[in-house]
């Protein structure tokens, strides 16, 4: 079939997002000028959402090494850290953000099955999934139709894929209502030395793709990620892949059998860029080349083009480097679990791809050319200071009134959709299945992960508040490594490992790339503080939306997914109160401090404020002397201050057992800075009063701020001695708010 290609041209090269630099570079690599072919193939794999082009350089600065780490950061599809008794724990978080905003439920439903795959294909069983969701105004019906959208994709294929979604975090602004976030994680276990690395190794070895048939579904979808949203995005829907659970199910049993058999030299998941994508680094990581027949690829529409064909995303397939000699093996694991397993080429010694569609060569490129750490562009952009961050240096404390009726400002606070419980959305996820979610029963700042054949146990979280990191992103950067960090301590984990989901609006916004390079020079302070390397993550940038000709970039949204380990069941502590008589103490600083806190932002209605008051040492410090507290087992419960302040700490812990508290404010400060402040560093315990003599000269000792507020008391609200109303009273609001938005 003759099919006439386009005049290759510079605004050829321009339509599928390269610049004429790029395209002259391309001209020079080959010695030629491409054809349309090899020129789609440069596009998607230099296309940001591939090459990393514009961040790489800052994120070479992150702490990468330790001695947990059994893969350096982005060599293989996820981070591998070793947790001990011969186990590894594989994890990694990534972004499916502008297919989730095109078709909420698809573009959400295929991240998590995407991030389950980089699991897999290491040779790691998804044992947990999580997930950070931002979105925009929720009162607003894009908005709503946007969250049903993406908790029932999320839903329907975790819970079809029978992997449990344990923990998450929900976020609302207006800067998100077009341009929502899906950041998708997932964590795996394997046995070290049961691994498989995505590598090309051995010429002459046969390669197959496995799995599902490809179609048109996901063409282009890198390159679609690597440019901004914009009035007409809707056309772009084709880009957005299409998933099936089941399929995906089969595929993870299957692999991880055909891996036991020995026959699997390397294999990756196709992702971003398809075919193209896992043929070209598998190749470039082992320095060999491969010959592929794409007319062997079994397709589900007829008539398919080539280049269509390497840049379909469709989901839930692999590419597989197999044992010459030992195809016979894997064919028949892959006919057991009645899934495609077709070898459409071999390992070369050259370092080209060369690409064959019905008997022709359509494309000859080196591998190392198109991928990042080889010829891919890397750039160095220029930034400069947001101008909005000087309105937030303007902001005075004392230019904002003390409320008069502290019950009512707590009650408005308190409704806020982004305090309140996420219960709506969660319920819809199966958290349970597995058994090895141990937080079930109990809440937790972290969620607690069994390790079925070991006394230890996984902790895992994600957290940002991307406020704080759109008010001051250096300090909300390290902020949100920090509160990571404490919630796994406070569930009595010791923080070992990160991955990250950087995501930022237009790098090429000199406003926006000021935001990313302080936010990675935070997040490195944070992690080489903690000591918790970065395993790898994702880089989404060109978050923000044309609205009205203008184009606005979403807040800074650096999203931290933390790996902790706890070594002793004896020491999980939990946030909910437990004893009535039990003394309540806050450990750290308290500060008249009100910045960027949800009750300035959505109850006072101040916009800009500086970022919380942080000091990393002082967070270091806390953090230390509270896994003390915890191995001395003096305590009940265990949860750290953040968003709504210390008020809305003491009603989940209160909401979470039933259990009341009476407690008294500390005069010197101001009263909605006590409460709803959110200063960070803070950690509200509880514990018997008979250790209170005990836990005072151990805080003495160590030189730890700590106050006194109460204990735990009835089934009443008391602050002051003024009665704020029954724990069920809160626990309506606190549960039924969102619910009663969406349904």
């Amino acid at each position: 079939m003759q099919i006439t290609e386009p005049e290759i041209t510079e605004q050829t090269a321009a339509r599928l997002g390269l610049t004429a630099d790029e395209f002259e570079n391309i001209k020079e690599i080959l010695g030629r000028t491409p054809n349309f072919v090899e020129l789609s193939i440069y596009s998607v794999m230099w296309s940001e959402h591939c090459s990393y082009k514009n961040s790489i350089k800052w994120l070479k600065t992150l702490p990468r090494e330790g001695k947990r780490l059994l893969v350096g950061a982005g060599e293989e599809n996820a981070g591998l850290v070793d947790i001990g008794d011969g186990i590894a724990c594989a994890f990694k978080i990534e972004s499916h953000n502008h297919p989730s905003a095109i078709e909420p439920y698809q573009g959400a439903a295929t991240g998590v099955g995407g991030i389950h795959r980089d699991i897999f294909t290491m040779g790691a069983r998804p044992i947990a999934a999580l997930n950070s969701l931002r979105f925009g105004n929720p009162d607003s019906k894009q908005t709503k139709r946007l969250v049903k959208g993406v908790v029932k994709g999320i839903g329907d294929y975790g819970n079809s894929f029978g992997v449990p979604t344990v923990a998450g975090e929900v976020f609302f602004d207006e800067c998100y209502n077009q341009n929502i976030l899906v950041n998708a994680m997932s964590v795996g276990i394997v046995k070290i030395g049961e691994t498989v690395s995505a590598c090309a190794d051995g010429p002459g070895n046969p390669v197959f793709i496995v799995g599902s048939a490809t179609g048109k579904d996901g063409i282009h979808g890198a390159t679609f990620a690597s440019g901004d949203l914009h009035n007409d995005s809707h056309e772009d829907l084709p880009a957005v892949q299409v998933g099936d659970p089941f399929q995906e199910k089969l595929l993870l049993e299957a692999s991880l059998e055909a891996i036991k058999t020995g026959a699997i030299v390397g294999m990756q998941d196709m992702g971003a860029a398809g075919i193209t994508c896992s043929t070209s680094e598998m190749s470039a990581t082992s320095g060999t080349g491969m010959r592929i027949d794409l007319s062997k690829v079994p397709t589900r529409q007829a008539n398919m083009l080539a280049w269509e064909i390497l840049l379909s995303e469709s989901q839930e397939r692999m590419l597989i480097v197999g044992k010459a000699g030992q195809e016979q093996l894997l064919f028949d694991v892959f006919k057991k679990w009645d899934l495609e397993c077709v070898e459409i080429g071999e390992v070369t010694g050259t370092g080209l791809l060369e690409y064959f569609y019905e008997g022709e060569k359509v494309a000859e490129v080196s591998a190392e050319s198109l991928v990042l750490g080889g010829g891919a562009p890397v750039y160095d952009r220029d930034y400069t200071k947001p101008t909005y961050m000087s309105e937030g240096s303007k902001f005075r404390l004392n230019k904002i009134d003390v409320p008069t009726d502290i019950v009512a400002a707590a009650k408005k606070l308190f409704s806020l959709p982004n305090l309140v419980s996420k219960r709506w959305v969660y319920e819809q996820y199966d958290s349970m299945v597995r058994t090895n979610n141990l937080s079930t029963n109990a809440p937790s700042d972290a969620v607690v992960l069994r390790i079925k054949g070991s006394k230890k146990s996984l902790v895992v979280t994600v957290d940002c508040n991307p406020a704080y990191v759109h008010a001051d992103p250096y300090t909300g950067a390290m902020i949100a490594v920090a509160e990571a960090a404490r919630n796994i301590t406070c569930t009595g984990g010791v923080p070992v490992a990160i991955t990250n989901c950087l995501n930022f609006g237009n790098p090429y916004n000199p406003e926006v790339y000021y935001q990313f390079v302080n936010a990675i020079k935070g997040i490195g302070e944070a992690c080489r503080k903690f000591n918790t390397p970065v395993t790898g993550g994702n880089v989404s940038f060109y978050n923000q939306s044309e609205v009205d000709s203008k184009t606005a970039p979403v807040f800074p949204t650096p999203t931290i997914g933390m790996l902790g380990i706890l070594e002793d069941p004896m020491h999980q502590t939990t946030l909910n109160f437990k004893e009535e008589g039990d003394v309540i103490y806050m450990l750290g600083n308290i500060m008249n401090d009100l910045a960027s806190s949800e009750y300035l932002r959505n109850v006072v209605g101040v916009k800009y404020s500086p970022a919380p008051q942080f000091d990393l040492h002082e967070e270091f410090e806390l953090q230390q002397l509270i896994r003390n507290l915890i191995r001395k087992n003096w305590l009940n419960s265990a949860h750290d201050i953040s968003e709504g302040g210390l008020f809305t700490n003491l009603m989940e812990s209160a909401i979470a057992s039933g259990l009341g508290f009476n407690i008294e404010s500390v005069d010197t400060f101001r009263k909605d800075c006590f409460l709803f402040g959110e200063s960070q560093s803070r950690v509200v315990i509880s514990l018997p009063a008979d250790k209170e003599d005990e836990l005072q000269n151990f805080l003495i000792n160590n030189n730890l701020f700590f106050t006194k507020l109460g204990e735990v008391f009835g089934t009443e609200v008391v602050i002051d001695s003024k009665n704020f109303g029954s724990v069920a009273e809160w626990k309506l609001i606190f549960d039924n708010t969102l619910g009663e938005k969406f349904d």
